[in-house]
């Protein structure tokens, strides 16, 4: 029997199931929302290749091989996969492969069971191996574009850093840990690519990237106070709609949310139609404040209240906390928090968006310093968390005064915080930035 035969026969079967098995394989989810010829992929191609080497009339085809199963880890990078996916889609490709041709098998004899048994383990390990090793040199590119971008960061920082002398040992501080984890797992990377009889160790990678990316964030921060201290950011007013923009942020934020089994509870209903402002800062704003909430809120409700502010008293009620919570607060807290409510409604035209949680809180003594760059609230029950840069709110306070607006704080530690931000239904433009705004 020609058994490459019977494999070239029955390659579209054994596609048709493999595709299947991997949809079905709850531990390969980045396939979940793949079309059937992107989880596909190249694999037909190491089928036919495999077929010419199972032949004993043709020569075996391992360029084929090489070259598909290459193309494969590149695109599974591109579809996000991670190394344990693929690994379990060859498991799986083996395993429909020896599924499909069991009877076939039974009908040669055992020597040629043997030889068409270890030749198809070959292929499928030897392409494998190079769809790894693809996917390996798709991550490292990925790691080279980072670092690039990365010493481009440094050169700006070192030019900030030389006028703000001020910010230089928090700065070492805070780039202390993650630059130490790039450096040493960068240096065990490369004493393993040194040694040829030892593989790339992913997880070493993924580390890399992590750190790498946590760095990023905070020199993107740090670049964020300075433009804004500088007067490098402009405004950009357009008309914008404030409910589906929090919409957007809230879809954005519900899986970190969900993580926590947390409930985020909109209100808009008295929501102004459009406002004109920047919609990019507005954004900035609001996700930075929900983002900061569901940090440091271990149970419960977050809720975000967004309305037009007139002389209506009821806006008061909305934005305060529930009456059960209030009884909770002493008589000196209750009365700070309906001053505040009212402050925020002495002029108009404006709108507020109130952001609550039921998290840890924040401490009296810690409040008049909480937009401070790189003010980090202590807790007993809670320490700063760990990629925390102590710049989200500092960044929030400077965008809600370049949007002409103001933001109060009410909290009171193991209760909650409550942060409102009052902003004008239509920003003013100095004369120098006149422009017409739609």
């Amino acid at each position: 029997m020609d058994f490459s035969q019977v494999l070239a026969e029955k390659t579209d079967t054994i596609l048709y199931h493999w595709v299947i098995a991997v949809r079905k394989d709850r531990r390969i989810e980045s396939a979940d929302d793949l079309s059937y010829t992107a989880i596909r992929n190249h694999i037909p191609d190491v089928l036919k290749a495999m077929v010419t080497v199972l032949s004993k009339s043709e020569d075996s085809d391992i360029k084929s091989i090489v070259t598909a199963s290459f193309q494969h880890g590149v695109l599974r990078f591109e579809q996000g996969f991670d190394p344990a996916e693929i690994a379990r889609e060859y498991h799986l490709l083996r395993t429909v492969i020896f599924e499909t041709i069991e009877t076939d098998l039974l009908r040669i004899t055992p020597a040629g069971i043997i030889r068409s048994m270890r030749l198809i383990d070959a292929v499928i390990d030897e392409a494998s191996a190079r769809c790894f090793k693809s996917y390996v040199n798709e991550r490292l590119r990925e790691i080279q574009y980072l670092y690039a971008s990365l010493t481009s960061h440094n050169q700006e920082l070192k030019r900030l850093v030389n006028a703000n002398q001020d910010y230089i040992s928090q700065l070492a501080h805070d780039f202390k840990h993650p630059l130490t984890s790039i450096i040493g797992y960068s240096d065990l990377f490369l004493r393993q690519q040194r040694q040829k009889d030892t593989d790339v160790n992913i997880e070493h990678i993924e580390r890399v990237l992590r750190n790498g990316r946590h760095l990023l964030r905070l020199i993107n921060d740090v670049l964020e106070i300075s433009r804004y201290d500088a007067g490098q950011i402009k405004l950009q007013p357009e008309s914008t709609d404030v409910r589906e923009l929090i919409k957007n942020v809230c879809e954005m934020l519900e899986p970190m949310a969900a993580q926590k089994n947390l409930q985020v509870v909109v209100n808009c209903d008295r929501a102004p139609d459009k406002v004109i402002t920047d919609s990019l800062q507005l954004q900035q704003i609001v996700t930075n404040l929900l983002s900061n909430a569901i940090r440091y809120t271990k149970s419960g409700t977050i809720k975000i209240l967004c309305q037009i502010l007139d002389d209506d008293r009821q806006a008061i009620a909305l934005m305060l906390p529930s009456n059960s919570v209030l009884e909770n607060l002493s008589p000196a807290t209750s009365e700070t928090m309906v001053t505040a409510c009212e402050a925020i409604l002495d002029h108009k035209p404006y709108f507020a968006i109130a952001i609550s949680d039921t998290g840890i809180g924040i401490a009296p003594e810690d409040q008049g310093r909480i937009f401070e760059p790189y003010f980090r609230a202590n807790s007993a029950n809670q320490p700063p968390l760990p990629d925390s840069t102590g710049l989200g709110l500092a960044i929030v306070y400077r965008l809600v005064k370049l949007l002409q607006g103001q933001i109060n704080l009410i909290s009171q530690v193991g209760i909650g915080s409550t942060f409102f931000v009052k902003l004008p239904l239509q920003v003013e433009i100095h004369s120098k930035e006149q422009r017409t705004v739609n």
